[in-house]
């Protein structure tokens, strides 16, 4: 079967619980194939270059996947106090532990991916996210993050970045009371655990269960972190950090400052503004 595609043609991911889409047009389907988890696609599309589909869901751009991996790993890092030891669950296109690595005080990143044909598509059509896969100080494990995290030792982890899809399939488990506990128990004392929120805009119910589920697993304190996403519903996306044992701390903001990290959006600026949440968010999350 030919993968190439009409010039007309669009590729669209349409949400049909809340009636809107977004369609990028596409110049050819560079490659599709059925993990053992999922259904996965590559497309060349006429303005955001390389785009990964998994399950009909957009995944990430070439344009805009930076927004995405930036945010995911550089506020909670800076936020941390110290952050040597860093577990990323998913994450399989690598842009995310790129992110962290650029962080020298880091000594050990480990991303845990259900799927490794994730990041080998990664490594074949966005090789600049998998810049950083040969790091010595990087380790990429193909397991269950949910089972890897309930065996991890105490105190194992100074950060956590849950770098999941959308809460269905093999990431479900990723956004539960059972779940959050074992990473609660895997962080050391400081720690911090950061998960993709979806979108303030269209999920807020998921983000309040969220609160509500970190909240019962023990933690302490809960922020969201807001920025755009392109290519994912909305455009508007986010990115909610808990601490485990005390206040969110005010982040480094004179380390973020001064730190060369080549981002392309994000700053000690931005992560100031992207705390900042709307009074419609706080008055759905508090309405009890």
């Amino acid at each position: 079967m030919s993968l190439t595609l009409d010039p007309k043609a669009w590729f669209s991911e349409s949400l049909m619980d809340t009636g809107i889409a977004f369609s990028l047009k596409t110049v050819k389907k560079l490659h599709e194939e059925q993990s053992p988890f999922q259904f996965i696609e590559i497309y060349e599309t006429e303005t955001f270059g390389t785009l990964m589909v998994i399950d009909g869901a957009i995944m990430l751009s070439d344009r805009d996947n930076f927004l995405y991996h930036e945010m995911m790993s550089h506020p909670v890092l800076f936020t941390h106090a110290n952050p040597k030891r860093v577990l990323i669950i998913g994450g399989g296109d690598c842009g995310t532990l790129r992110e962290v690595l650029k962080h020298p005080g880091v000594e050990k990143a480990q991303q845990v991916d259900i799927d490794e044909r994730v990041t080998r598509l990664a490594e074949k059509y966005f090789p600049e996210l998998c810049d950083a896969n040969g790091d010595p100080r990087a380790e990429l494990h193909f397991a269950d993050g949910i089972k890897w995290v309930k065996e991890a030792a105490d105190g194992s982890y100074d950060v956590i970045i849950i770098d999941s899809t959308d809460p269905v399939g093999p990431a479900e488990g990723l956004f539960t009371k059972a779940f959050y506990k074992d990473c609660f128990r895997s962080l050391a004392a400081g720690g911090y655990i950061v998960q993709q929120s979806e979108s303030p805009l269209l999920h807020m119910h998921l983000i309040r269960d969220i609160y509500h589920a970190l909240d019962d697993a023990g933690f302490r304190d809960i922020a969201t972190l807001n920025f755009p996403q392109c290519v994912y519903p909305s455009g508007w996306w986010s990115a909610t950090m808990a601490c485990k044992d005390g206040p969110i701390a005010k982040f480094r903001r004179e380390d973020a400052a001064k730190a060369d990290l080549k981002t392309h959006y994000y700053t000690a600026d931005i992560h100031q503004g992207a705390l900042a949440i709307p009074p419609f968010f706080k008055q759905a999350l508090y309405k009890d």
